[in-house]
């Protein structure tokens, strides 16, 4: 078989480990004669998957007990209209930090809602670096301040993370969750859709404080209310039992590389050979993102035409580099080296970069 390198921005790369165990398991789970997918959610057997994934998010993240972990449906979009919904009643304010395309997106939908502001943006400069948290405008009836931790389309990142006071922090960490350590309570409520970091597509996990969940709650249908997941422990419906199961499986394996400080460690590692080869080619590769503002999930960069970009691609794609167009709204290059992409992805990615620099 033909080798992948699986640079894909998201459903992206699963570990292997956790694709071959799966495998064995998907006609038998645990001596049941039934795949997990067959499984009542209601049984014993998948319930210890539930809370299992449950139990290892927390351990891996460090998550305080007044923390609701939360399995929810409809992706990390839905969670655009969530947020407002719960938390924007009449006299407060929606306030948001524009990064990219997802927060301008997560915005859009809180316009729907209620009253919103913009706490900063970096819009005008293409969206090529992080707002100095010194310049965050903020109001006093801010109901929240909404940001995303990482922006898969521009290639930054939050390197940390401002520290609000006056109103809950609220973030969309859907490319970066799990590639690092966080402090969970600077944060109100974190998101994120499972499919670049957590497993596949289909679960949205939510990490809520509990005194947040009776705001504005008898005003939202119930199922869109974080209360009614919280009392049933993400039970409340049938929820997408696989995902959750392939989660679970995801969560193990990052426990076995050594927790999230390891999976840092590599993430730092990984990124710097592609940077690298942007940084020393002599201007033949130009990242977008500026420096300080780099994401160690989503390397951004162009070649000097948009020709040459499309001679890249052609054979990057011909050796077995998948995933490496950039965003159909930018054009582009860009590599996701998500928690799963291997550093032997990456290590020949640098290679292939270094070389058809040198023969271009």
């Amino acid at each position: 078989m033909t080798t992948v390198y699986n640079f894909n921005a998201g459903p992206s790369a699963l570990p292997k480990q956790v694709l071959e165990r799966a495998q064995a398991e998907l006609t038998n789970f645990n001596g049941t004669g039934m795949s997990v997918m067959e499984l009542s959610h209601r049984s014993k057997e998948y319930e210890a998957v539930h809370q299992g994934a449950i139990d290892l998010l927390k351990e891996l993240y460090n998550i305080p007990d007044q923390y609701k972990v939360l399995f929810l449906q409809g992706g990390a979009s839905l969670q655009f209209s969530m947020i407002p919904l719960q938390f924007l009643k009449e006299g407060k304010i929606g306030n948001y930090i524009l990064t990219g395309s997802w927060s301008e997106k997560a915005l859009k939908e809180a316009k729907l809602l209620g009253e919103t502001a913009i706490a900063a943006t970096t819009k005008e400069g293409q969206y090529k670096t992080i707002p100095d948290a010194s310049h965050l405008q903020f109001n006093e009836n801010d109901a929240y301040v909404h940001l995303t931790s990482n922006n898969t389309i521009y290639g930054t990142q939050w390197s940390s993370f401002p520290d609000i006071t006056h109103a809950p922090l609220i973030a969309d960490m859907s490319s970066d969750i799990l590639s690092r350590p966080i402090n969970i309570e600077q944060f109100g409520l974190i998101y994120a859709g499972a499919q670049k970091n957590l497993g596949p597509s289909g679960v949205t996990v939510a990490i809520v404080r509990e005194d947040l969940l009776d705001t504005n709650v008898d005003q939202v249908p119930t199922v869109l209310r974080y209360k009614t997941h919280a009392d049933a422990n993400s039970l409340y419906h049938t929820p997408p039992t696989f995902s959750i199961y392939m989660l679970q499986q995801v969560l193990t394996w990052v426990k076995e590389q050594g927790g999230v400080e390891a999976i840092q460690a590599l993430n730092e590692e990984k990124a710097k050979l592609i940077y690298d080869a942007i940084d020393e080619s002599n201007g033949f590769y130009k990242g977008h993102a500026e420096k300080d503002a780099r994401s160690l999930m989503n390397i951004t960069f162009n070649l000097p035409t948009e020709e040459d970009n499309k001679k890249f691609l052609a054979k990057a794609k011909e050796l077995g580099f998948i995933g490496l167009n950039g965003h159909r709204s930018v054009g582009g290059c860009r590599a996701s080296t998500y928690n799963a992409v291997p550093i032997e992805a990456c290590l020949a990615l640098r290679d292939l970069m270094d070389s058809y620099r040198k023969h271009n």
